[in-house]
Parts: C-alpha cells; sequence; structure tokens
C-alpha cells in the first residue's frame, strides 16, 4: 500500500479536471496558453491576498478594540467575497488542467500540500462564512457581552484559515 495521498492522487486529479460545460468561462479557460493561466494565476494569487488583508486587519482590529462593530463585519464580509472569489478562479484553473500542482508526482510534496491546501481551504472558506453571518447576527440581536467575547472566535477562524493560504504558498514553491 502506498502513502494517503497517493491513494487519494486518482480522486483529487479526477474531482479537479471535472467541470460544468455550461460554464463558457472553463471552455475558454482550456483553450488558452501558459501566459493566459499564468494571468488567471496572478488574478487569484491577487484576489487571496486581498482576502488576507481585509480579514486579517478586520480580525486584528476587533480584537484591538475589544468589542465587535459594523466596520469589521465589513472587513471580514470583504474578505470572504474576496476569498471565494480567488478560490473559484483557482478551481477553474485546476479544472482546466493548467495547475502545475495537479500535475504533481504522486506522493510529491507539491501534491501532498495541494491536497492539504483543498481540504483546509474549504473548511476555512465554511469557517470564514460562517464567521462573517455569526457577527451579522451578533451584530443585530446581540448583547454588548456577545460583541465583546465575538474576538476569540474571530482569531481561531483567522488562524484556521491561514493553513490554507500558507500551504498554498509553499506548494506552489516547490511544484
Amino acid at each position: 500500500m502506498g502513502s494517503w495521498a497517493a491513494r487519494l492522487a486518482p480522486l483529487t486529479r479526477r474531482i479537479s479536471r471535472k467541470y460544468d460545460p455550461k460554464f463558457s468561462f472553463l471552455r475558454d479557460v482550456q483553450k488558452v496558453g501558459t501566459r493566459e493561466a499564468e494571468g488567471m494565476l496572478i488574478l487569484a494569487i491577487v484576489l487571496i491576498s486581498l482576502a488576507l488583508v481585509f480579514y486579517t486587519i478586520g480580525v486584528w482590529a476587533e480584537r484591538l478594540k475589544k468589542t465587535l462593530t459594523w466596520p469589521h463585519v465589513a472587513l471580514f464580509g470583504l474578505g470572504l467575497l474576496f476569498d471565494a472569489s480567488g478560490t473559484e478562479v483557482m478551481r477553474r484553473i485546476a479544472a482546466a488542467g493548467n495547475s502545475t500542482m495537479s500535475n504533481a508526482p504522486d506522493g510529491s510534496l507539491a501534491q501532498i500540500l495541494s491536497i492539504t491546501m483543498a481540504i483546509t481551504g474549504l473548511i476555512a472558506l465554511i469557517l470564514m462564512a460562517v464567521h462573517f453571518f455569526w457577527a451579522l447576527i451578533v451584530m443585530i440581536k446581540g448583547t454588548e457581552r456577545a460583541k465583546a467575547i465575538f474576538h476569540k472566535f474571530s482569531v481561531t477562524v483567522w488562524a484556521i484559515w491561514l493553513v490554507p493560504y500558507l500551504t498554498g504558498m509553499v506548494s506552489s514553491m516547490v511544484a
């Protein structure tokens, strides 16, 4: 038996290469050359990095203020928007087979990091959405105490979000 990453590799490739033919964008991505794919990768990196900037500012500003405010919620929302957008662009690049990581050898460090990024990225995106909607609820219906302790959850979600960000960065360096 091989490693767990080697066993997951064929499944990961099948999932990343499937796409919905209704999206003409994906058909266009499959036709583009390396230069256009690199442009899309740059777009994805910029979007994910903007997510990092807005989400980090929101989380740490809330922590320093020691209470949740509407500007913090707006920053969480922007972080979520940019992260979801960047993730979608990356998904489309992978679906078109233009990703160096989707072609990494079975069991390689790049493949293991790529799988880790995909799994933790999904978890982090879900947690960011829960965090954002919970922040909305706390601001609309919450007590002052709820607003004051909300930052504990924020820092935890932010720390979890850093895992796929950093593994994605490292995996692209070793691919």
